[in-house]
């Protein structure tokens, strides 16, 4: 891969600098802090979202030069392979991924009150957060690796999971997902390595993205104070994780958990 600096032993670190990166889910807050990390870093981007009214701002505040958009329904296998064939006749390769999209729908499994069934989780609710949050990672990390291979400069796909992959209240779907992604991750790391194929995965915490920042006072004051650092995260953190992942080779097939110590 030509972005790895040369070296007579096995420590490579790869140069950000015009190292083509994609994101998904990148409208969101935590997509948008990984675009203005790398793009600072002189990286340049495909930033893949299902709404274009997200992530419009952030390519204007990028520009042209820097990014490439593309509307993408990370559930549709057609979209998915398309807008990834589209990224390398647009910039002639694809060297990272960064499977961030993502969506919650969260529920109990069930409700009882006094005998009587109140609520349970849909199966609605529990499709539409695995089409996106696993299916979607599974389609956008398979188009990505093809791209990838195909090309054979190697390169570097990260999910984005998440602490509640070991399991957390009202998120029998969104905890199965996350589990999986990281899994992902881990079977990829192995599967890929042919092909000079990187994997990892990154699990935040509770992270100030809007979701978070709009949450009632009082709950956000009870999260932090489950957090031994004594607040939640910012999106930056993520961001910087991202890059970190991205500069070491050495780092593979493993999960980063970014929490703030605290632990589900």
């Amino acid at each position: 891969m030509s972005y790895w600096a040369p070296s007579r032993i096995s420590s490579r670190i790869m140069i950000i600098k015009d190292a083509i990166i994609s994101i998904t889910g990148a409208g969101g807050g935590l997509g948008a802090a990984m675009a203005r990390q790398l793009a600072a870093d002189g990286a340049r981007l495909a930033l893949l979202d299902h709404d274009m009214g997200q992530v419009e701002p952030l390519h204007r505040e990028l520009g042209d030069e820097r990014c490439l958009v593309l509307p993408c329904d990370v559930t549709q296998e057609d979209q998915v392979d398309g807008a990834f064939a589209a990224i390398t006749e647009h910039f002639g390769r694809l060297d990272a991924l960064v499977n961030n999209a993502g969506i919650t729908r969260d529920a109990l499994l069930l409700k009882y009150r006094e005998g009587a069934l109140v609520s349970r989780m849909s199966l609605e609710q529990w499709r539409a957060v695995i089409d996106v949050n696993l299916t979607g990672v599974f389609l956008c990390g398979r188009a990505a690796a093809e791209q990838m291979a195909r090309g054979g400069r190697g390169g570097h796909i990260i999910n984005i999971s998440s602490i509640s992959r070991a399991g957390n209240i009202g998120q029998s779907n969104y905890a199965a997902a996350k589990a999986g992604v990281a899994a992902l991750a881990f079977t990829w790391a192995r599967e890929l390595a042919r092909y000079g194929i990187r994997a990892n995965a990154i699990s935040p915490g509770f992270i100030g993205t809007e979701m978070v920042r709009g949450m009632k006072p009082e709950i956000i004051e009870k999260l932090q104070g489950m957090i031994p650092v004594g607040r939640i995260g910012e999106p930056d953190e993520i961001a910087h994780t991202v890059k970190f992942l991205l500069e070491n080779e050495f780092i593979n097939g493993r999960n980063i958990e970014i929490d703030g110590g605290m632990r589900l």
